[in-house]
């Protein structure tokens, strides 16, 4: 199944008339995982058709406001729209403290939500969100969700062995070899890997390593890049990435498509000084607006 990506805010600290501050939603089967909750962000829902209360999780980089301030009125409209599941929140260590006060100034959060804080294995049978901490002026973490690889039946070659379809089927199809009728049927010999998929978020950070680590062959990067290379020293005081070192990190990680976001609003009648310096280096790069979809 493809993974959904919607990007309902686009800007960085300072929003613009068309970009709202940072928040991006990924669907895959019944998981619908937001990345950041800036101001806002509960608005952009309704812009983008989407159902807040079919959110499983919010997984918050870092405390700065135009990450977080939109907490508070998402889990309103969830509570007035009648959610019904547990909200699992991640975020870095702090996050709980900076909930209960959001708590004490604007009312106890009334539905089901758990607090999880970073880093932490977050994991199910058939995914994982990867967490790895950036370099910012606070805590900040990048976040890669990961498909896992499945092992499937080559219904093709498994007729030619003639098996009815009994459970035994399932071994092979988790890797075991079987015996049928006397014979024995190696798994390998009738299954294929499935590549799973990997999209990787790194906002608000200096140039490390670690990002390039945490986006190692991912499908998609999607990646702040606040300013061009002309304010590079912007970039390395405030602790941001220029569009030439996200491209940079693409490159390096080998990732297959860079999107940038977090755009700073004096390029926002010039988005093609940063697509320029990006493409450099890095062919397969876009720049997203709010409310654009990407299907992987």
């Amino acid at each position: 199944m493809d993974i959904t990506l919607t990007f309902l805010g686009t800007s960085n600290a300072i929003p613009t008339a068309q970009r709202n501050h940072p928040a991006i939603l990924l669907q895959w089967e019944n998981e619908h995982i937001l990345f950041d909750c800036g101001e806002g962000t509960q608005r952009q829902f309704k812009h983008a058709n989407l159902n807040p209360c079919k959110l499983t999780r919010i997984c918050i980089t870092h405390l700065h406001g135009d990450h977080v301030l939109g907490l508070p009125g998402l889990m309103e409209t969830l509570e007035m729209s009648e959610y019904a599941k547990t909200l699992k929140i991640y975020g870095p260590h702090g996050l709980r403290r900076h909930i209960d006060l959001l708590q004490q100034i604007y009312g106890r959060f009334k539905i089901a939500h758990e607090i999880h804080e970073l880093p932490l294995k977050i994991e199910s049978k058939e995914f994982m969100i990867e967490n790895a901490l950036m370099e910012h002026n606070i805590a900040t973490y990048a976040y890669a969700f990961i498909i896992k690889d499945k092992l499937r039946l080559d219904k093709t070659k498994l007729k030619k062995f003639k098996l009815p379809n009994l459970p035994i089927i399932r071994e092979l199809q988790q890797g075991r070899d079987i015996v049928w009728e006397g014979k024995k049927i190696k798994a390998k010999d009738v299954t294929y890997c499935e590549k799973g998929k990997k999209i990787a978020v790194v906002l608000d950070t200096k140039f490390t390593p670690a990002a390039i680590e945490l986006a190692t062959n991912a499908d998609v990067l999607i990646c702040e890049s606040t300013y061009a290379e002309r304010e590079a020293a912007y970039a390395e005081n405030y602790k941001h990435l220029t569009a030439s070192q996200a491209a940079t990190i693409a490159k390096k990680a080998k990732s297959k498509l860079l999107v940038l976001t977090h755009i700073a609003q004096r390029y926002e009648h010039n988005l093609k000084i940063i697509e320029k310096e990006a493409k450099k280096i890095f062919k397969n790069t876009k720049i997203v607006k709010d409310l654009d979809v990407l299907t992987v």
